[in-house]
């Protein structure tokens, strides 16, 4: 005889222990809030107040999640830093416009709610607003049997940030003789975990493995760097002509997107030594470069385009903000049928 359901719970989703995941979470929210939020978290709605140093705002928003680094995530049973990659994420998208974040919120998805584990995820996107100094303002936790395997969750970020209008980056501004220059990653960041994932499987590598001295587990989950605070330091201060977050694409697949038709960029190769973790998977994976700098960062997770007589100032300034800082090459006048990046 089938066994009669009488709550919702018994259909596998648990009020409770939603209501318990909020009250957790709260004081992960109230550390990020910035002055301009307008009640607390777990409202229908959010309300956030445009800043008043704006004049003339214009919003810029991005959505990303995390893609199947995830999976690592699961295998790993780590989950701390997963939440600072989802913001990284749509934090840097929203950046290379000239946008300060100024909120942010979350949607996590799971087949069975276990607190302790989305807490520890939860914890971590707010780690990352406050290095983006961004609010976590709110967000959505939805239990969904059958949709998802009880030790596995989906994350999804949605990011708002401002810029004036008259200092929108739009890319327009860009011309030959411009400077290039780049700025570390902390590793592969969200992009390319398929095909590492295909290498460690089919390759047979242990996570144990040494790479300049950390294991290839730590060196695959370090969260993804954000770059707010040091950029915004440099839009202070000097006019930038268009930038570019290395994300999925590579570098060769991410720096067109912010450049005129008639402009292209040689990158000098040897500008930057291109991390182990890249070395080792063109060795697993039989890429050729081309194919590597297509697909992954390659250690450069931001690009900067700007005049040549500012290119000292701004690698001060970025430095300042802790940034490392590579000089990668020139804007040039580009012919039809010629790539916009060329890595010499």
């Amino acid at each position: 005889m089938n066994q009669k359901i009488t709550s919702y719970k018994d259909a596998g989703v648990d009020i409770d222990a939603g209501e318990d995941l909020v009250n957790n979470i709260k004081p992960f929210a109230k550390a990020t809030a910035r002055k301009e939020v307008i009640g607390a978290l777990g409202g229908f709605g959010s309300l956030f107040e445009i800043p008043e140093k704006f004049n003339n705002p214009v919003l810029v928003s991005g959505t990303d999640g995390v893609g199947t680094k995830l999976k690592l995530a699961f295998q790993l049973d780590r989950h701390e830093t997963i939440g600072q990659d989802l913001v990284a994420m749509c934090v840097n998208d929203i950046l290379v416009q000239g946008a300060e974040p100024l909120f942010f919120l979350d949607y996590f998805a799971c087949g069975k709610l276990n607190i302790e584990k989305s807490t520890k995820v939860i914890k971590g996107i707010a780690d990352g607003c406050l290095l983006a100094n961004c609010s976590l303002v709110g967000g959505e936790t939805a239990e969904m049997p059958g949709m998802y395997s009880n030790d596995e969750y989906d994350l999804a970020g949605f990011c708002v940030g401002a810029v004036e209008k008259n200092k929108i980056i739009t890319g327009h501004s860009v011309k030959s003789g411009d400077v290039v220059i780049g700025l570390a990653s902390s590793g592969a960041h969200s992009n390319g975990y398929s095909l590492i994932r295909k290498i460690i499987t089919d390759s047979g590598e242990k996570l144990s493995k040494k790479i300049d001295g950390s294991s290839l587990e730590d060196i695959l989950m370090k969260p993804t760097k954000i770059y707010a605070k040091s950029i915004l330091s440099l839009l202070d201060e000097l006019k930038v002509h268009a930038m570019a977050h290395i994300t999925g694409g590579g570098i060769s697949g991410n720096i067109p997107r912010v450049l005129p038709n008639n402009l292209k960029i040689k990158i000098n190769r040897l500008g930057w030594n291109v991390p182990s973790l890249f070395e080792w998977i063109r060795e697993k994976s039989n890429l050729d470069e081309a194919g590597l700098f297509s697909t992954f960062n390659c250690g450069i997770g931001m690009v900067i385009i700007l005049s040549k007589d500012d290119e000292m100032k701004a690698i001060k300034i970025l430095q300042d903000g802790g940034e490392e800082v590579f000089k990668l090459g020139l804007v040039h006048d580009r012919r039809d049928g010629e790539e916009q990046v060329e890595i010499i």
